[in-house]
């Protein structure tokens, strides 16, 4: 029964099928007249053969199974024979429906179809020409790809010959010799503009046909003759040219920097010789290295000659030392000191030298100073030296590094053979003034000179200056240090008895150590020196310890304190003036000078007011340590210490005040003694109060005279001193 309903289930479909394709053809546009049914092709199928696959039949029923009018026909129980008819009837009622459409439509059709077949034959002789056209443009392709070969071909031979033409040409051009090269070499001057042009053209053919000789170039045998001669004529000319010019330096008052500055404007006629005839080139080089050598070193010596004559006539000896006393000269024959000019320890107007306007000064004329009996110190004669030597030999090393073509070591070694000697007689002219020289401010500021210029030779990018810069400082350092050595030794060898009469003013020789110290601290600090503060360091130390070797020969403690604070501040005020505060000498005498003015001023205050510095040291003591009671047994004292103030305070302020500004020589130093005192005073008498308040004197009957602190602050104020 199964296997019934599949075989009914898989017909059906069949039929339905079929049925589909049918209605297809009737409704389609190309579909053939009525009655005309293709049979319906099953293919393989017999569904009555027993070789049939029950796998693909249960598939198909599973399939089928699946279906919704399948269900639907299960669920009802319709008998699926009748069923069939009634699909096979419905079947031919369309297939009848179909055919009579194709019937009625059979016109259009036949239109249909001759419309096609027009349609075809157009296409057809389309087709035809189309492939024409394709044959010609397979032709012409192949027509084209030869004449782009051709093409190619001749572009390569084009660029072949542009080359070798390019080629040729160069080498034509490079051994030609035109008419106006051969007119301007024979004929024109060497200081006309074509005869330069047509140099450098020899020049550039000259090393063509070098060239092309090594490569084995035989036309370079056609011209070489030709070039030859003319090298020699232009040879010939530039070196007269070139002689002249050197020549014309040996002229008496002549300004060499105008025919330098003319050669420059030429300097390719040394590059010239250099490249086509080295002998007369360094025949050249030879002939200006002599020339200028002769003179430079005439010029200088003559300036320096002359420049010595302007010198101060009275200058720093060996006994004009710092620790050498005043009546140390007194001979018949000896010369005024310049230690009473204040010359060697001074720096005065001297530091000038070195500013940047002074450095660059102008250099000093002699003649002109000597009609004006202008004197100058060594200081200023060795800057206008030098500054003129720097001048020369920064514009002789650019000249030579240009028209020599030179640089390096070739350019070093050329400029000391023009150079050297004058150099040399710098240096041993500086050499032998040194020996006898003593004034160490002159020495230093040369040695600031030379720093300063060496770091203008370096901006100008004039190396050649260095090792002369060296030598200079390697004689001036030596003989600063010997000097100040010396005058190291000579303070710390005086002997304070030997200095005559002395007084609490500042000490000559203490004056002079200001003096010298803040010359040589304000010019190192522009550029410090270690050695420089080692030695002023030593020298710092003999001069303390001279101060105190003179202090010790006054009898009491006052005027030692007095001498020892006059001298550290008039130290301190001159080195404040040109040395810089926060400088190691100015607060090693700042420190001294309040140590000391603390000491004096204790002193100051202990005679008159002595008793009452000693009861407040006691009695502050004794509160201290817990032991106040004690102070009950000294109210005969502190009555008599009270009236006793009261009664002189006035006169004892005035009395010191007096002494004070009799005392010290500088005013504002006085001025700041008095009111250190007096605000000691103050404070003193202010603790004197805070003892008696203690309980075990608070009801001691004197304390009702005691004076306001208020009131004594008034009074006292009034011998503040006003300057």
């Amino acid at each position: 029964m199964a296997a019934a309903a599949t075989m009914a289930a898989a017909a059906r479909e069949l039929v339905l099928r079929a049925g589909v394709s049918d209605v297809e053809e009737e409704e389609g546009p190309l579909g053939g007249v009525s009655g005309l049914q293709e049979p319906l092709q099953l293919g393989e199928l017999d569904i009555t053969s027993d070789e049939f696959i029950l796998d693909e039949v249960d598939v198909h029923i599973q399939a089928n199974l699946e279906d919704e009018l399948v269900k639907e026909a299960l669920r009802t129980g319709v008998d699926l024979r009748h069923y069939s008819k009634q699909v096979e009837l419905e079947l031919e009622q369309i297939e009848q429906k179909s055919i009579r459409d194709y019937i009625q439509e059979s016109e259009n059709i036949a239109s249909l179809h001759n419309q096609i077949t027009a349609c075809d034959a157009v296409l057809e002789r389309m087709e035809q020409m189309l492939g024409a056209f394709q044959s010609d443009l397979s032709s012409i392709s192949s027509e084209i790809r030869t004449l782009q070969e051709q093409s190619g071909a001749m572009n390569i031979r084009l660029r072949n010959r542009q080359a070798v033409r390019g080629k040729l040409g160069e080498l034509v051009d490079g051994l030609v010799v035109p008419s106006t090269l051969v007119t301007a070499i024979l004929e024109a001057p060497v200081t006309e503009s074509r005869f330069l042009e047509q140099l450098q053209e020899l020049d550039a053919k000259a090393a063509a046909v070098r060239e092309q000789e090594a490569r084995g170039t035989a036309a370079c045998a056609d011209v070489r003759g030709v070039l030859d001669r003319l090298r020699v004529k232009a040879v010939t000319k530039i070196r007269e040219f070139i002689l002249q010019k050197i020549y014309s330096f040996r002229k008496p008052m002549t300004n060499y920097q105008i025919p330098q500055t003319a050669l420059l404007k030429y300097r390719f006629f040394y590059q010239f010789l250099l490249g086509n005839e080295r002998a007369t080139a360094k025949e050249i080089r030879d002939e200006y290295v002599e020339t200028l050598s002769k003179i430079y070193l005439s010029y200088f010596r003559s300036y320096l000659g002359r420049l010595m004559k302007v010198q101060y006539e009275e200058v720093a000896e060996k006994d004009d030392l710092m620790g050498v006393e005043d009546t140390a000269k007194k001979g018949f024959f000896s010369k005024p000191s310049l230690r009473s000019r204040n010359t060697i320890f001074t720096l005065g107007t001297r530091g000038a030298v070195i500013s940047p306007t002074e450095l660059e000064a102008p250099i000093l004329v002699p003649h002109t100073a000597q009609r004006g009996e202008q004197r100058y110190p060594f200081e200023a004669l060795f800057r206008s030296q030098h500054y003129a030597l720097l001048d020369n030999s920064c514009r002789e090393y650019l000249f030579i590094c240009e028209f020599f073509v030179v640089s390096g070591p070739a350019a070093h070694d050329l400029f000391h053979a023009v150079m050297g000697r004058t150099l040399a007689m710098t240096l041993k002219h500086l050499e032998s003034y040194l020996a006898d020289c003593y004034d160490a401010i002159a020495v230093f500021l040369c040695i600031h000179i030379v720093l300063r210029f060496r770091n203008i030779a370096a901006k100008r990018d004039v190396p050649a200056l260095d090792r002369y810069w060296e030598q200079v400082l390697a004689l001036l350092w030596p003989r600063f240090e010997l000097i100040l050595e010396m005058n190291v030794q000579s303070v710390r060898t005086t002997d304070p008895q030997r200095l005559g009469g002395l007084d609490t003013r500042p000490h000559y020789i203490t004056r002079r150590y200001a003096e010298f110290s803040s010359a040589l601290v304000s010019i190192n600090q522009t550029i410090p020196n270690e050695r420089t503060l080692q030695l002023l360091g030593q020298l710092q130390v003999e001069v303390e310890n001279f101060v105190l070797r003179v202090a010790a020969e006054f009898s009491s403690r006052k005027e030692q304190l007095v001498f020892l604070i006059n001298n550290y501040d008039m130290m301190l005020g001159v080195l404040m003036e040109r040395a810089a505060d926060d400088s190691k000498e100015v607060e090693s005498f700042q420190q001294l000078l309040n140590a000391r003015t603390q000491e004096f001023i204790e002193e100051l205050l202990s005679p008159p007011f002595g008793g009452l510095v000693a009861f407040v040291k006691e009695a502050e003591a004794l509160i201290e340590r817990g032991q106040a009671e004690r102070l009950r047994g000294e109210e005969a004292r502190v009555t008599q210490l009270i009236r006793g103030f009261g009664g002189s305070w006035k006169a004892s302020v005035e009395s010191l005040s007096q002494d004070v500004m009799r005392s010290f020589t500088n005013f504002r130093n006085g001025t700041s003694i008095i009111q250190g005192a007096l605000t000691q005073l103050i404070q003193l008498y202010h603790r004197f109060h805070r003892v008696l308040a203690q309980p075990q004197l608070r009801a001691l009957p004197a304390r009702a005279e005691l004076i306001n602190i208020h009131h004594l602050m008034v009074e006292l104020k009034k011998h503040k001193p006003n300057f």
